[in-house]
């Protein structure tokens, strides 16, 4: 090392207000490599997703303290990065809360300011956008930079010409999945974001409703499996070992906390969806032409819910020992199942979007689970789960609850039924819900209420229902 390099110390950040510690899955940076401002030093493993570590400053990689495959606490050194002695003290990516408060100065000379102490958020933000942090506003304390003020700059225009789109819109890549079929890259198929579809194009009206019964996973490629370590083999042994990762041992406890300390009882209502199949079919092609993404079922479900959820506020609750907690935001966890996990990806304020713009959240939350992007605000803040089990051929569940919600409700497979309309046979497209309930927060006829009212919803749609 030079005498106009000093070493700084990079610790593990907190990624999430919930997590305590994470694990370094692996070094993407060795020793005496070069390092470029908001460049990924490592990869790290939670109990949530998967992030990367990015440098807030220029360098070069120095000594690495936390080897592959070790748990780190929050705070504590991960590695050390020769700096240039002009540049700032600390490279970690800490968030504001965490760091301390220093008096504001507008130079980057000056090592204490909060100026130049960027989130991982902000930093992965600014380097997908190909911004320039220097030339941004900060409104935090100190003059720190918030992912506000990022998303704000880059609606100003700010964003480097040619890259990226604007926060929360769906690269145009994604409009290029087959109709209704996730393809698989990296993951297997989002559990909620595709259901069945008929392979014909839309009929115009007055014509027999296409057919919407099939069963089981629709793949352009099968599913890829987990990746499994075989020992002690010899001898003809007949059993395996696969070693249990940080989320698949979340998952464990997430699951076992919800059933050790939640009653669950569960309830089930049948609707019929003739009306949305109609309705989809006759608009899905100019809204893929128009939007860009596709326009499923679980669009329509999810404002539904939604509605619903208005009418029965109870429903977005969780339990607070002496207090029943009822949350003011929407927000909508979607069962995402992976080969070897199952993710809660959130729409935040899912009653503030009308159905094209769940749809466009529903594309979005997919590419991102295709492409093994999902952050960790993606994750956050959910109150009330819908999981659509249809797309794997389901037409009865007893989903567990995502802990600590109150409900979780399931979306069944759509099948062609004989049913009896004003005494006379009819075939119609019909659909089971599954709710499963929190018994110390909700009782059977809150709950029946809740699904007539989504029931009513569903089967409330016409042919003149707006999309916008």
């Amino acid at each position: 090392m030079s005498q106009n390099q000093k070493l700084t110390d990079v610790t593990m950040p907190q990624l999430a207000e919930s997590l305590v510690s994470a694990t370094i899955a692996k070094w993407l940076k060795k020793p005496g490599d070069a390092i470029e401002q908001y460049e990924p030093i490592c990869e790290v493993i939670t109990d949530k997703v998967n992030a990367e570590i990015p440098s807030t400053l220029d360098g070069v990689m120095g000594e690495i303290l936390a080897q592959e495959g070790q748990t780190v606490n929050v705070g504590e050194i991960i590695c050390r990065i020769a700096v240039a002695s002009g540049q700032g003290t600390d490279t970690s990516p800490q968030p504001a809360a965490s760091a301390p408060v220093s008096q504001h100065q507008g130079s980057g000379s000056d090592e204490g300011s909060m100026r130049f102490r960027y989130s991982p958020a902000v930093q992965t933000l600014a380097a997908e956008h190909q911004i320039d942090l220097s030339r941004v506003q900060g409104s935090g304390m100190g003059g720190r930079i918030t992912r506000k003020d990022v998303l704000a700059y880059i609606e100003k225009g700010g964003a480097a010409q040619g890259q990226g789109a604007p926060a929360g819109a769906a690269p145009a890549q994604s409009a290029q999945a087959p109709q209704e079929t996730i393809k698989p890259s990296g993951t297997s198929p989002f559990q909620g974001l595709q259901h069945q579809t008929p392979a014909e194009p839309s009929p115009p009206l007055g014509t027999a409703i296409p057919d919407v019964r099939h069963s089981g996973l629709h793949l352009t490629e099968s599913p890829k499996l987990p990746t499994i370590e075989v020992e002690g083999m010899e001898g003809g042994r007949s059993e395996y070992f696969i070693d249990v990762t940080p989320m698949r041992n979340a998952i464990a406890r997430n699951m076992r906390q919800s059933v050790t300390e939640i009653p669950h009882a569960w309830t089930m209502i049948e609707v019929d969806v003739t009306n949305i199949v109609l309705l989809r079919n006759q608009l899905k092609d100019e809204f893929k032409r128009k939007e860009g993404v596709n326009l499923t079922y679980l669009a329509f479900l999810l404002k539904a819910v939604v509605n619903a959820i208005k009418d029965y506020p109870i429903m977005n609750s969780f339990w607070a020992v002496d207090k029943i907690v009822v949350k003011r935001d929407i927000n909508l966890s979607l069962a995402v199942g992976t080969e070897d996990s199952v993710l809660t990806p959130v729409i935040h304020r899912a009653d503030q979007k009308n159905i094209a713009g769940l749809a466009r959240e529903i594309e979005e939350l997919a590419r991102k689970t295709r492409e093994g992007k999902l952050k960790l605000d993606d994750m956050q803040g959910g109150t009330f789960t819908v999981n659509n089990t249809g797309s794997f051929g389901s037409i009865l569940s007893y989903p567990i609850i995502n802990y600590p919600q109150a409900a979780i409700l399931t979306f069944e497979s759509i099948v062609k039924k004989p049913v009896v309309i004003n005494d006379m046979i009819a075939v119609r497209s019909m659909a089971n819900l599954c709710l499963s309930l929190d018994h110390r927060i909700l009782d059977g006829v809150i709950c029946g209420r809740f699904l007539q009212r989504v029931k009513d919803n569903l089967e409330g749609y016409t042919l003149d229902t707006k999309l916008y």
